[in-house]
């Protein structure tokens, strides 16, 4: 049997890449009657009969998302500009912790910097401190676009920012014959649909895959998470064990030593408001 990644999947029919070709398969009987939802990302077995190509099997998967369904995702990438729009940290850092949540590797993009250097250096260092691999790109001067194409190297990326950062303007300067519309990606995020959102795969000439995923940045944090959440904050951890109390969840608890930290300015009080924006979401005190 060949092997295959789907890419997109609509009314029961998916496009499989096979190689340097992209097959439309639809699925075997008992894979239609099983619980298991097939998703985009997911690795597959096919068997063919004629020109009629069916998916046989779902080979085992290292990772899901839920919201938006997608497996095997590698990395999330965050996209946001420097300027025009100005950077919306509370949307960024939620981002950011969606990720960590899902345990996925987040890389930074800072892009249109050829309209502030100087800032998007700046913004930089402070991602940086957070811990996150951060890059500096501008469609107009090149800078960082071979960066960023080695980023996306072999692996699978979800592209997730608000609209009118430039994810599709980055995308066609490293895949032209992609040809996708500027503003593309964003423009099907503002249409705003909801549980039914389609996702789909973007193939790369270095191998890679980018992950199509509305939505991914308006997801909302579940409830009963508020023990998890400290987690998705990179440069709290090395304090947790330093609080006075064991389970502090670092808002009103005396002896915080992740409070203490963020007085003293070695955590980033924005961040740390952030945190607590996010943890009222899932854990509001009455």
């Amino acid at each position: 049997m060949k092997q295959g990644i789907i890419i997109k999947g609509v009314g029961g029919v998916y496009d499989v890449k096979v190689g340097d070709k992209i097959v439309k398969c639809s699925l075997r009987g008992r894979l239609r009657l099983e619980e298991k939802r097939i998703l985009v990302g997911d690795r597959v077995e096919l068997s063919y009969a004629g020109d009629h190509v069916v998916v046989e099997r779902i080979l085992p998967r290292e990772r899901v998302l839920t919201r938006p369904p997608i497996a095997n995702i590698d990395q999330v990438i965050t996209v946001f500009a420097v300027e025009s729009p100005k950077p919306n940290f509370l949307f960024i850092d939620r981002i950011l912790v969606h990720a960590e949540l899902a345990n996925l590797s987040c890389v930074v993009i800072i892009n249109k910097a050829d309209l502030n250097q100087e800032k998007a250096e700046e913004l930089q260092r402070y991602f940086s401190k957070i811990s996150y691999a951060t890059i500096i790109t501008s469609c107009s001067s090149g800078t960082g676009l071979d960066q960023f194409s080695d980023l996306l190297d072999n692996k699978i990326s979800a592209l997730a920012g608000p609209s009118g950062v430039g994810k599709s303007s980055l995308l066609n300067a490293i895949a032209p014959e992609l040809s996708l519309e500027t503003g593309g990606l964003s423009a099907r995020v503002q249409r705003g649909r909801h549980t039914t959102r389609s996702v789909s795969l973007f193939s790369l000439p270095t191998g890679g895959y980018v992950a199509d995923t509305p939505g991914f940045s308006q997801l909302d944090l579940e409830l009963e998470m508020e023990t998890d959440l400290q987690f998705a904050f990179p440069e709290f951890q090395n304090y947790f064990n330093l609080c006075k109390f064991r389970g502090c969840l670092h808002r009103h608890e005396p002896g915080c030593a992740v409070k203490d930290a963020v007085e003293s300015g070695e955590i980033h009080k924005q961040r740390y408001e952030h945190y607590l924006i996010f943890l009222e979401e899932i854990a509001p005190l009455f």
